[in-house]
């Protein structure tokens, strides 16, 4: 069954997305782990009432994964996504050092200093999305900066 966004539902032995996909796992590349992750975490957002105004929006210092609006906040979102198949890179906490928020608020203002439209809030999350089990897990930190 699909989703909303045409994403495979995931199959209950492998949990990434069909039987035929299982035994192939191990060769997904990281690119195609990430875009995974990053379309789960859209639908999440979604899920949550967030209307999504861009995805892999990149400019010459990096890369802001989706930028969201969150209407009812009346906030502008910005979500980085990281995609774990295992746990060998460490946690969502681990993933998201001081230096990388610092690098996410930078993008961020870039970002900003282009649009015409005003927010009341501005807001820099995490979700992390964990592939691999039986399902994948998703973990949303509001707010980390």
């Amino acid at each position: 069954m699909d989703s909303p966004l045409g994403i495979t539902r995931f199959c209950a032995v492998c949990g990434v997305g069909g039987c035929a996909q299982c035994r192939v796992m191990t060769s997904w590349t990281r690119a195609a782990i990430g875009a995974l992750g990053e379309d789960l975490a859209v639908e999440h957002l979604c899920s949550l009432g967030m209307r999504v105004v861009e995805r892999n929006w990149r400019c010459r210092y990096g890369e802001l994964d989706v930028i969201a609006v969150d209407t009812a906040a009346r906030a502008v979102v910005f979500v980085e996504v990281k995609t774990r198949t295992g746990d060998g890179f460490g946690g969502l906490a681990q993933a998201v050092t001081p230096q990388k928020v610092r690098r996410l608020r930078r993008l961020a203002g870039l970002w900003l200093a282009g649009q015409d439209e005003h927010w009341a809030a501005v807001r820099i999350d995490v979700i992390g999305v964990r592939l691999g089990g039986r399902v994948p897990v998703i973990h949303h930190l509001e707010g980390v900066a």
